[in-house]
């Protein structure tokens, strides 16, 4: 009981990203640039599909709940992060920590299963295109979307709560710029081996089972592919998937570098770069990936853009017009 007050009382210490040297000053200010385009981009595009009916599709469904997901994990770290590194304190509530350890991983698993269910779509898209509106049904699509926020809500849910039931009566440092399941429990008091095989089991399935959707989705899209007469067919078949196999690139390279390899070749220097690299840099990289080379979100971002101009100068409008005439 002694161990339990203590945990509950005492705040843990975040040992942070970065020191006050003027090389991690301007390093954090680039995070913070970082983090800020990531939330703008992210939100604009959420709200251009929300918005453009021409964009009320499956694919572009899910790719707004992308969106959402990553909005939401940079602002889980981030802020807090940032808070302690201009007010020079380092410290979170245990139910601050709690709340950021449930998030990540509800967040983190939830976009695994995503990809996975845009990796069907885009399986149905090219391998079944007759029969998409059947196979990909506005039903289907929302029954995958909850499914992976559930799935991922349930993972954090059990990790965060038994990680935070133990008693932490050592140090209470973790090594890390945010509140991370295994940084803080190596801080616990009690034995703590079963728990980090069920989180390495739990790791394992909310990886590998969308992975291998993901890699089945590709390789009948692959076959498929191979087997257009139309080169200008291929074109548009690799220009559609490879966006989102970027994505899938990224997102599960740095994830597994973390958490798939074994504890003797973890570094915790580099465990936090690579954690910064997939909750910071990758959510910023995702809107640009999707419209660089997608014709439907520019044009109703140039849509959008344009609408507001009008509206604040409504001679450009009216010009346009006589222009058209």
């Amino acid at each position: 009981m002694k161990y339990a007050n203590v945990t509950t009382e005492i705040n843990f210490i975040l040992l942070g990203l970065f020191n006050h040297t003027q090389t991690h000053l301007f390093l954090f200010s680039m995070v913070l640039m970082i983090f800020l385009t990531s939330v703008m981009g992210n939100a604009l595009l959420f709200m251009l599909i929300c918005k453009d009916p021409q964009l009320h599709m499956p694919m572009y469904f899910l790719l707004s709940q992308l969106s959402l997901m990553d909005v939401m994990l940079v602002s889980t770290i981030v802020p807090k992060m940032a808070a302690n590194y201009l007010m020079d304190t380092r410290s979170i509530s245990p139910a601050g920590c709690g709340t950021q350890i449930f998030l990540f991983l509800t967040l983190g698993g939830g976009e695994c299963f995503l990809l996975a269910a845009m990796a069907y779509d885009r399986y149905v898209a090219i391998c079944h295109p007759l029969h998409y509106p059947i196979l990909m049904n506005q039903k289907l699509c929302l029954h995958m979307t909850i499914g992976s926020w559930l799935l991922g809500g349930v993972d954090g849910l059990m990790q965060a709560g038994t990680t935070m039931s133990f008693s932490y009566c050592h140090s209470r440092e973790i090594n890390h710029f945010f509140c991370e399941a295994p940084s803080l429990v190596r801080l616990a008091c009690a034995d703590t081996t079963f728990f980090e095989l069920f989180m390495y089991v739990c790791c394992i399935l909310m990886l590998l089972i969308p992975l291998s959707l993901i890699l089945a989705s590709y390789s009948l899209i692959l076959a498929a592919v191979l087997n257009m007469r139309s080169t200008a067919a291929r074109k548009k078949a690799f220009a559609t998937c490879s966006s989102h196999l970027g994505v899938v690139g990224l997102f599960y390279g740095a994830i597994i570098f973390i958490y798939m390899r074994p504890k003797s070749y973890h570094s915790v220097a580099h465990d936090k770069v690579v954690s910064a690299f997939y909750t910071i840099f990758t959510p910023v990289l995702n809107p640009l990936i999707y419209s660089v080379r997608n014709k439907e979100i520019k044009g109703a971002l140039r849509k959008f853009i344009w609408v507001r101009v009008s509206i604040i100068h409504p001679c450009i409008q009216q010009d346009s017009i006589l222009i058209t005439k």
